[in-house]
């Protein structure tokens, strides 16, 4: 006997939801040119504000230069903080690799070597610096730890190969603080410098790339046959190493070597990573957002001197800035994976009934033999 089949649906299901519908997609670019792009808006929308708050003062090319230089030593540190985030590792002996290579490359000028030997000595200190650090790391150490202890051991040795007290004297750095080129502070040009180089770096070179990878996915990086260890020690050499930079520029401006490591500094670069959008555990970021952080920083700074507000007040602020850059980018980042992987409606919380297959003779169907 033949048979026929008959479907039959036993309930309604909710239709799925589309991840890619225009709606969809647009929400979550604008989520993304938030968390990575808000930044720049944040900043113009400062230099609004003080530009009324603060006239006719702050907005003036004489306050611009003035702030650029503000945030030339901040901009440098960020940028050591930054190579050492994006590799994967948070490298908090940055104040000390600079205070080292600032006393190194200070006590040879102070002895009369000539100008370029000092240099080379104080970035031979950091690059020397970082990698003890990434092999320290490397053995299985924790990085935070790591970088901490460094940071106490080159405040001591700094403060042995110096007697105790700053060296003073250094002229010969001039060229590198405290002059300007076409009305631009020369610290200004070493920024500029540090940053251009360091962003074709990491955007136009396989090394560059590697380095990043690493920080975003060390364990992707090591089953595709790449070193992970080899590039993250590389990101602690190029930390200290801009971090010395760092020193010697600090050293230009003051004429002057100190062997007591700056925490402010720190400070003030780790805020102006945050404020960046990088997160602290690595996987993405920007040096040139990098560099908008320190002038967020170094506005902030600006206009509350000019409307004569206490300096404790521009602490105030920068630590709520990096709270709020810190919790900003968690909200930010829940967002778009909410929106990326949507949560399951009420409708598909509910178990789906499968349909039945009722089985019925044919009314027509002849019987066979």
């Amino acid at each position: 006997m033949s048979m026929t089949t008959r479907l039959k649906s036993n309930g309604s299901t909710a239709a799925p939801r589309a991840v890619g519908d225009d709606t969809q997609t647009g929400s979550v670019r604008a989520l993304v040119f938030l968390r990575d792009r808000g930044i720049i808006v944040l900043w113009l929308f400062l230099v609004l504000v003080f530009s009324l708050w603060a006239a006719p003062y702050f907005f003036s090319l004489a306050n611009a230069a003035l702030v650029a230089n503000a945030a030339a030593l901040t901009a440098i540190f960020a940028a050591a903080v930054a190579f050492g985030v994006l590799s994967g590792a948070l490298d908090l002996s940055v104040p000390g690799a600079a205070t080292m290579g600032a006393v190194v490359g200070g006590t040879l000028l102070a002895g009369g070597a000539p100008t370029f030997v000092g240099i080379l000595a104080a970035l031979a200190t950091g690059v020397a610096i970082g990698l003890v650090n990434g092999l320290l790391v490397q053995r299985g150490l924790n990085p935070l730890v790591v970088t901490i202890g460094m940071l106490t051991v080159l405040g001591g040795l700094a403060q042995v190969v110096a007697g105790g007290v700053p060296i003073s004297g250094i002229t010969q750095l001039g060229f590198m603080g405290s002059v300007s080129y076409f009305g631009i502070p020369a610290p200004v040009i070493v920024v500029a410098i540090i940053f251009v180089v360091g962003t074709l770096f990491l955007t136009q070179t396989r090394a560059g790339g590697r380095l990043m990878a690493v920080g975003t996915n060390a364990e992707a990086v090591r089953r595709v046959g790449v070193s992970a260890s080899k590039y993250r020690i590389i990101g602690f050499i190029l930390s200290s190493t801009v971090a010395a930079v760092g020193g010697l520029t600090v050293t230009a401006t003051t004429t002057q070597a100190s062997p007591n490591p700056s925490v402010d500094l720190l400070f003030s670069a780790l805020t102006a990573v945050a404020l960046s959008g990088m997160p602290l555990t690595g996987g993405r970021g920007s040096l040139p957002r990098v560099l908008v952080g320190a002038l967020i920083i170094a506005s902030i700074s600006s206009a509350l001197v000019i409307k004569g507000v206490p300096p404790y007040v521009a602490t105030i602020a920068t630590g709520v800035l990096l709270v709020g850059a810190l919790a900003f980018d968690r909200i930010m980042t829940a967002a778009v994976a909410k929106r990326l992987v949507p949560a399951p409606t009420a409708g598909d919380a509910e178990p789906v009934k499968p349909p039945t297959i009722d089985v019925v003779p044919a009314a027509t169907a002849p019987s066979e033999s």
